[in-house]
This record gives structure tokens, C-alpha cells and sequence, in this order.
């Protein structure tokens, strides 16, 4: 499984990455490239550097039997499950990059001004890439369950959080104000229903 997890990796940078940044640039002459700008954001722009790095190294210390697994995870089941995961993660990863348009893009500036965009995988949750992101990375980790992938997805999760609160929400309610409030009110931060 570890040589899958690679795979899966790689093809998530290919595609989520990659692919929607080339596809971005041919449609607005912008890569949609921002980074994870601010102050407060640089602890948060530090975990995902480290969860880019240590994600892959996890399959791959996995792959030479450098880490050993952890039992209770290392199971068919949890394999499986983690495959299906992935590739939810990924496929959700994709569609809500792609809802959002010519908006899309990774990091924020804080002169930009995008369309709020509240429909497809938008209509119930705000931050839809960042949840099925998690859920790429948690299945993954669940191909090659050892310390260093499961500290992965938890870099992950953290930066996630940091990004959201201290830079992207803030960001779009100062530039969209009373509609990105009521939008707030009537969506999840992540999953449906919850962080209203």
C-alpha cells in the first residue's frame, strides 16, 4: 500500500495542484498562486509545508520499513476504507476547485476582490476544498498507518483551521461584508450544519 499512497499523492499535486493552476492561468492569465500570506498566518503556512513534506515521507519510510505501523489501523478494512476515502477526497477536492470559477485561487491577497461564491459544493459548506483535502490526506494515511502520517493529517487539520479563521473568513467578510455574513449564518464552516 505505501507504493499506492505515493501514487496518491503525487496524483493529488498533479491535479489539485498542477492541473487547476494551469487551468486557472488559460482561463484568467493567473496561475491563482496567492501563498498563504499574513502575519497570522505563518504558523498555518508552516504546518501545510510540513504536512506537504512529511505526507509523502510517511509512504515512503513505510515503503522501506522504517516506521512500523500501527496495528490497529494496518488492517484490509482500514485500507480500504482509506483508498475510498482518498479518492473522495480528491474528487471532492477537484469539484468545489472548479465551482468556484475564476475565483479560485490558493491563498488570499488582501486587494483582490472575488465573487462570494455560494453555490455547488458552496451552498452548505464555506471551506468545501479544505474538507475534502483533509479526507485525501486521512486516506492516504490510512494505506500506511504509522506516527508520521497520522502527524500528518493532524498538520493538516491544524493549518486548515489556522487559515480559515486568521486569514481566508476574515478576509471574506471584510471584502463582502452583509452577503458574506448571511452566507455564514446559514452554512458550515466544513461540514454542513456545523461552525455557523
Amino acid at each position: 500500500m505505501p507504493r499506492i499512497a505515493l501514487l496518491g499523492y503525487a496524483l493529488f499535486a498533479a491535479l489539485a495542484f498542477g492541473w487547476r493552476s494551469w487551468l486557472q492561468w488559460r482561463r484568467t492569465g493567473s496561475t491563482g498562486f496567492r501563498g498563504l500570506s499574513g502575519e497570522r498566518g505563518s504558523l498555518g503556512r508552516l504546518l501545510f509545508v510540513v504536512a506537504i513534506l512529511v505526507s509523502p515521507l510517511a509512504a515512503a519510510f513505510d515503503l522501506g520499513g522504517l516506521l512500523p505501523r500501527i496495528a490497529v489501523l494496518d488492517t484490509r478494512i482500514v485500507r480500504l476504507a482509506g483508498c475510498v476515502t482518498f479518492a473522495l477526497g480528491l474528487a471532492g477536492t477537484l469539484w468545489s476547485q472548479v465551482a468556484m470559477g475564476d475565483s479560485w485561487r490558493i491563498g488570499v491577497d488582501a486587494s483582490e476582490r472575488t465573487t462570494l461564491i455560494t453555490n455547488g459544493p458552496y451552498r452548505r459548506v464555506r471551506n468545501p476544498i479544505f474538507t475534502f483535502m483533509v479526507l485525501a490526506v486521512l486516506g492516504l494515511a490510512l494505506l500506511t498507518p504509522n506516527a508520521l502520517a497520522l502527524a500528518a493529517v493532524a498538520a493538516v487539520i491544524a493549518a486548515v483551521e489556522i487559515q480559515v479563521r486568521t486569514i481566508e473568513e476574515p478576509y471574506l467578510e471584510r471584502v463582502h461584508g452583509e452577503p458574506y455574513r448571511a452566507y455564514r449564518e446559514r452554512s458550515g464552516r466544513f461540514v454542513p450544519g456545523v461552525g455557523r
